[in-house]
């Protein structure tokens, strides 16, 4: 296929007319936080080696200005022992983020919130929890990469599910 005047023109054509996509972070915070130290409260004897759980949920609204949203990424974080499964820790955590989105077509717009969004804040969550369970006297915590398209597409299914379980 040859890259004639037409094609060119064609291909021009197309790109104005598909929506621009820009995506801005215009915040990110910590909206709630709590971390327990129950080793140091209760104490726990020998060796401890610990069994890490982290649970993640996501939650995204509309903000009242125009093409704004806040994205908001929920971290339940425990840790027990192998041997015993006494608490050593318990974090729970709400990072999250302000956006602004445009040109993002509406029926696309709930997986780039729930998939783009929490992949763009993640790391600054990561680095929350690795200093706080730090500075809790623990080793630091550095949470492995989340795949949000997994976890979107599970939702979706548990959803579906759900609504099947419903209907009969």
């Amino acid at each position: 296929m040859s890259d004639t005047p037409e094609n060119g023109a064609a291909t021009q054509e197309a790109a104005a007319a598909a929506p621009q996509v820009s995506s801005r972070v215009l915040a990110q915070y910590i909206r709630d936080m709590s971390f327990e130290n129950i080793l140091a409260q209760k104490g726990v004897t020998g060796d401890a080696q610990p069994e890490i759980q982290v649970q993640v949920n996501l939650d995204a609204r509309k903000r009242k200005q125009d093409n704004q949203f806040e994205v908001i990424t929920k971290l339940n974080v425990t840790s027990k022992t192998k041997e015993s499964g006494d608490p050593l820790f318990l974090l729970e955590v709400e990072y999250a983020g302000i956006f602004e989105i445009k040109g993002v077509p509406d029926e696309q717009m709930h997986p780039y919130l729930l998939i783009e969004c929490p992949r763009i804040t993640f790391p600054f969550l990561r680095r929350v929890v690795s200093d706080v369970t730090r500075d809790g006297g623990f080793p630091p915590l550095n949470l492995e990469t989340i795949d949000f398209l997994a976890l979107y597409r599970s939702e979706l299914a548990r959803r579906a599910e759900a609504e099947k379980a419903k209907a009969n």
